[in-house]
Parts: C-alpha cells; sequence; structure tokens
C-alpha cells in the first residue's frame, strides 16, 4: 500500500499593509537632489532600487498593483 500525501492547505492571502513591503533603510535610497516622484509627481529626495526617484508607498503601491494584475492573468489563463 502507498502512503497518502497530505493536501497543503493554500497559503493565506497576506494583507498589504502600506510601509511594511519595502526597506529602504539604507543610504543608498536618499538622496540630496529632490525630484519628481516616478508614480504621482510629487517632489521627493527617496530613491528605489534602480535609483529612479519614487515615494516608498508609491513604489509598494505599484509593486502590489503589479502582484495583482499578475494574479489576476494568472488565474484567468492559468499560466503568467
Amino acid at each position: 500500500m502507498t502512503p497518502r500525501k497530505r493536501r497543503r492547505a493554500p497559503p493565506a492571502e497576506p494583507e498589504y499593509v502600506p510601509g511594511q513591503l519595502l526597506d529602504w533603510r539604507d543610504g543608498r535610497h536618499w538622496s540630496t537632489r529632490e525630484l519628481p516622484c516616478r508614480y504621482c509627481g510629487f517632489p521627493t529626495h527617496l530613491r528605489d532600487s534602480r535609483m529612479k526617484p519614487a515615494h516608498k508607498v508609491c513604489a509598494e503601491d505599484a509593486l502590489a498593483l503589479r502582484a495583482a494584475e499578475a494574479q489576476a492573468a494568472y488565474h484567468q489563463r492559468g499560466t503568467l
């Protein structure tokens, strides 16, 4: 007799809480020059990982939106 495999429950959907997705404590995310955010257009000293001006919350919202779009596409087509 072959052993049965237990089905794992799908992981719980983590709730998105602004400010908890990205860690920008490193000094490389700060610039002395203020430029408009690439997402909202308001001035910011912060830089994302590609050194483009972006507020942390704006970047997190954009990442959450991309993840939701990818998830919707996956569920609709069954593949990315």
